[in-house]
């Protein structure tokens, strides 16, 4: 009987450059492999930039001093109003303002519109107090500005704060569209992880708030634009950042090619949102959502090389 081989005795494997393990892969996997690679390095390279930036976006930002009271003789005075809504800027779980550094930036130059970012404590414990704060920020930028509705960008929770402002709060009299970038508009079994903190709890799969946002919503006036990527890790499954609601004008863009971190950084996707708010501008400040039956089909892919 012939003894069997020592697997400490087989002579060492060559060593190869990823490109050749990448070829020896099968065709597709080898595609997913290389993209996962490039995603996972970018949100790395991205984590590391934003630890360093995340000092500065700490405290709130800096406001224009509301206008004085007014008096009998005179007429209220308000900022001048804008061609374009203010664009109103929500980050994510344990986060704060700077992650919009890029995307801030890339709207502003854009479009001209006034864009604000709002930090909440990263202590609050409920998705429904975060989003009464949003709502009194909102009316105070439109009394401040003199316009009757903003647009709303949240990354991950924000997304889903200011979800719960629309559907629940009344917030659809004031937010024309809400974009959300990997929002878990369906609960991501990640949160798991963070089970301790309540707000984590809430974004569970089934938790009592998505509970609520998945129940009728009927007549809502607000425009949603997810956007969501496959290769995004901290929703689980992806698909979760999809919004899909029979009560609400919803289109859907899936992203490829990037991870969580980069949604709210990549310039392709501030290119997307910026397209965005452009239609909306295009389409008229007092257009009225309809059903999801008169919403604009989903959009194609959007691939980050």
């Amino acid at each position: 009987m012939k003894a069997l081989p020592i697997i400490g005795a087989l002579p060492p494997l060559p060593s190869l450059p990823l490109p050749s393990v990448c070829r020896l892969l099968p065709g597709g996997l080898t595609g997913l492999s290389t993209a996962l690679l490039k995603a996972t390095v970018l949100e790395i390279a991205i984590l590391a930039g934003h630890l360093l930036l995340y000092p500065s976006g700490i405290t709130q930002e800096r406001r224009p001093p509301a206008p004085p009271s007014p008096s009998p003789e005179t007429a209220p005075l308000r900022l001048p109003t804008q061609d374009r809504p203010p664009v109103v800027l929500l980050h994510g779980f344990i986060d704060n303002r700077s992650v919009f550094v890029l995307l801030r930036r890339s709207l502003a130059q854009h479009g001209g519109q006034r864009v604000e970012s709002l930090n909440y404590s990263p202590l609050t414990c409920d998705i429904r107090t975060a989003a009464a704060l949003l709502g009194r920020h909102i009316e105070e930028i439109c009394e401040r500005t003199g316009s009757e509705r903003a647009d709303v960008v949240g990354h991950s929770l924000g997304g889903l704060i200011a979800r719960y402002y629309v559907q629940r709060l009344g917030g659809d009299h004031r937010v024309r569209t809400l974009v959300t970038l990997g929002t878990p508009h369906s609960g991501t079994r990640v949160a798991r992880l963070a089970n301790a903190h309540p707000i984590a709890r809430q974004m569970r799969p089934g938790s009592d708030v998505l509970e609520e946002l998945a129940g009728p919503a009927p007549g809502c006036r607000t425009r949603f634009v997810s956007l969501w990527s496959d290769l995004d890790h901290v929703m689980d499954p992806p698909e979760a950042a999809r919004l899909d609601h029979p009560d609400l004008t919803t289109r859907n863009v899936r992203v490829t090619g990037i991870g969580h971190l980069a949604l709210p950084v990549h310039p392709a996707v501030a290119s997307v949102v910026r397209q965005v708010l452009d239609e909306a501008h295009q389409a008229g400040s007092g257009t009225t959502a309809g059903t999801a039956a008169d919403a604009a089909p989903d959009t194609g892919d959007v691939t980050v090389a």
